[in-house]
């Protein structure tokens, strides 16, 4: 009886849950104020950090950003200023060194208080097949794109666990969904953000946090310098995409606490195939993208960070 029960409740919520999503795909979802909260972005130096950061400003919040990139950081906090930040605050963190991470989140919750969004953004790639990357930068890609992650979650989670509200971004890639040949260490640090991110959020969930929202988000390459030189086969489908359009798009997802962002949208179906397809097909689909030549022209900027 008890497997029956739970059968149809797994039946008619499947139904309710199917028919809410296609509602939501017409109607917009309601957006949630977050005037007056606390948002660190880390990596908020340049690129889509600092676009981030003067949208969240535009919405009357309180900015604390994190870069190792002392000027650029104050360039943001200049321009957050003018978008109409209630306040800006910026510390000098290597997001790759444990113990700076816990230091300055510290002087965060002294000098500002609890953090209630928290933006996973700063990221490096090297832009080299695997056995070409030396050791030391394979770590770092790590430390970077996935353990800051462990760092900073531990750090300002445990408050909003406290009072179940805030928000944890992750801004990983699609390269965190789809394997791509020539940036083996940086999709394995993506594949594992994104599964950190999940996995934290079930554990939310299964505390019954239901306050504390999270979003993935996974990006195509982004016309931010960070993949200069990277070129797409058929723009049409897998554009490189505008900074300021990803910056909007996120922001959005964060308001309407949607759980997972991928962009351009045919990234949806393409990670979709990815898991249904046969391996030779995948491949044969792969080629067909342009997928196995994407880091052919690689240039990156000097100071591959974002």
């Amino acid at each position: 009886m008890q497997f029956l029960l739970e059968t149809v409740q797994v039946l008619l919520l499947s139904i309710w849950f199917s028919l809410e999503s296609l509602v939501f795909m017409v109607v917009p979802r309601r957006r949630k104020n977050i005037s007056g909260q606390v948002v660190l972005i880390t990596g908020a130096g340049s690129g889509i950090g600092r676009l981030m950061a003067q949208e969240f400003a535009a919405l009357d919040t309180v900015l604390v950003l994190w870069d190792i990139n002392q000027e650029g950081m104050k360039e943001t906090a200049r321009l957050a200023g003018q978008c109409g930040a209630r306040r800006v605050f910026h510390y000098l963190c290597d997001c790759s060194d444990k113990a700076e991470v816990y230091k300055v989140a510290d002087k965060v919750k002294r000098e500002v208080g609890d953090v209630n969004i928290l933006v996973n953004n700063a990221g490096i790639v090297t832009g080299k097949k695997f056995m070409d990357a030396p050791d030391s930068l394979v770590e770092k890609t790590m430390e970077v794109n996935t353990q800051a992650h462990f760092w900073t979650y531990k750090a300002f989670l445990p408050a909003m666990m406290a009072n179940d509200h805030g928000h944890l971004v992750s801004i990983a890639s699609s390269a965190g969904l789809i394997g791509v040949n020539g940036l083996a260490d940086y999709c394995a640090s993506k594949f594992a953000a994104v599964g950190f991110a999940e996995s934290v959020g079930l554990e939310l969930l299964a505390l019954g946090k239901t306050g504390v929202k999270t979003t993935v988000v996974c990006p195509y390459f982004i016309n931010t310098g960070m993949f200069d030189g990277c070129q797409t086969k058929w723009p049409r489908v897998l554009p490189i995409l505008e900074p300021d359009y990803v910056a909007r798009k996120i922001i959005q997802a964060v308001l309407t606490d949607q759980t997972y962002l991928l962009m351009p949208r045919t990234m949806y179906i393409i990670t979709a195939l990815k898991n249904i397809l046969p391996m030779k097909l995948g491949v044969l689909l792969g080629h067909y993208l342009g997928a196995f030549n994407l880091m052919d022209t690689f240039k990156g900027r000097a100071q591959k960070s974002e």
